[in-house]
């Protein structure tokens, strides 16, 4: 029996200095975790706040969703607070129904930009059923020129600086307008920064150049896998990553990530990790410095780099406005297009024919006529003429607040 003791051991010893058997860190209180899941071709980045709110950004590709529903499940123990979807291209939401299934969730945002893929719709379908809440990023109507901030508690906060519909129109006409209009987010917790930018593309990043926007970030999410029209020169001396992680697959198709990237990446001295290489890759901030692991990397693959942002700062550095369009080699101002009404119906209105009332067919919630996610959804619905109607068999939505 001690013979077999001390083979057990040594062979537990040897399983944990195999690459690929690395431990890495669980959610830590009073630290700001995220974790870049290894989903193949595709991104899926987990959030974990020091108070234990959760983000999912995106869920990688459908044969990543069975492996995904299996680490959220290690890593959550409740639904999701809020699940993004940066844009509608299945490497992005095709584990989404998975994971959803897998965990639940309390809140669901995505950019809002109409797309025909079958199965961006299958999801929207199976979001409008399965999620209480149904958000676009927004700016508030009350104030349209500040930018949408999510609270995750112990002075984390996660803003959304595009789109930013409908103050400003989508981006059209590029080389892929799902993946210019993705939805770009700023993490930051005391001197430290993530920010996520889904697959965005160079007008995406001029864009955002042209505002007066706080864009430096500690570790730097690189856009569309590391792909060569993303992540320009210029977005990079803007953001002045310290780490910079890329999320592909291992001898993928497209060649991702490029070469010319990867140049770029280390011209601004980016510590680059990527998923294809490492697995996957958890970053973890006390709100100073940041300490970035792998699943396949040894002590010497460590990273600790210091925060740089100014503890408190606000990501936005001015007013927000509309950026110029240019027309005839000319800028001009593009006029903002007007906010849509969110305020909930009065009682008195609510009898009113004026204003009917909708359910998708399965969901638990009820929605305004005019609500967004209406919009997006062709799925079988039920219309109720009167408010009182509607509360008898469902429950108001929180998008909308009918």
């Amino acid at each position: 029996m001690k013979v077999f003791a001390r083979l057990f051991g040594v062979l537990l010893f040897l399983l944990a200095a195999v690459p690929g058997h690395a431990a890495l860190p669980s959610p830590a209180p009073g630290k700001l975790t995220v974790y870049f899941l290894d989903v193949g071709q595709g991104d899926a980045a987990l959030i974990v706040s020091p108070a234990g709110k959760t983000v999912l950004i995106d869920g990688g590709p459908p044969e990543a969703g069975k492996r995904l529903a299996a680490r959220l499940r290690e890593l959550v123990k409740q639904p999701l607070d809020l699940v993004i979807l940066t844009h509608p291209h299945l490497d992005h939401l095709g584990g989404l129904p998975a994971a959803l299934k897998a965990v639940g969730a309390k809140r669901f945002m995505d950019p809002g930009f109409d797309h025909p893929s079958e199965a961006y719709r299958d999801l929207l379908d199976f979001v409008g059923r399965e999620v209480g809440q149904v958000m676009s990023p927004e700016p508030n109507p009350t104030s349209p020129q500040t930018l949408l901030t999510v609270g995750l508690g112990e002075g984390v906060a996660l803003t959304v600086l595009w789109p930013r519909m409908p103050q400003e129109s989508f981006l059209s006409d590029t080389r892929s307008d799902a993946n210019a209009n993705s939805l770009v987010a700023k993490l930051t917790f005391g001197k430290t920064a993530f920010l996520f930018t889904g697959d965005a593309e160079p007008p995406t990043e001029e864009l955002l150049l042209q505002k007066p926007v706080d864009l430096t970030a500690t570790v730097l999410k690189v856009a569309h896998h590391g792909g060569k029209h993303s992540s320009t020169t210029a977005f990079l001396e803007r953001v002045k990553p310290q780490v910079a992680v890329i999320s592909c697959g291992a001898g993928n198709d497209y060649g991702h990530p490029s070469p010319e990237v990867l140049g770029r990446l280390g011209t601004v001295r980016a510590r680059t990790f990527r998923t294809d290489q490492d697995g996957e890759v958890v970053a973890v901030s006390d709100g100073t410095h940041v300490t970035v692991s792998t699943a396949r990397g040894e002590a010497s693959a460590l990273a600790r780099v210091p925060g740089t942002q100014k503890a408190g700062s606000p990501v936005a550095l001015g007013p927000i406005l509309p950026t110029p369009q240019r027309q005839g080699g000319r800028a001009v101002e593009k006029e903002s297009a007007p906010s849509r009404t969110t305020s909930p119906a009065t009682p008195s209105e609510s009898g009113s024919t004026a204003q009917r009332f909708v359910s998708l067919k399965g969901s638990k919630v009820f929605h305004r006529e005019d609500c967004s996610t209406l919009k997006r959804s062709k799925n079988e619905r039920t219309v109720y003429s009167r408010r009182a109607e509607a509360m008898r068999e469902r429950r108001p939505a929180e998008d909308c607040h009918p």
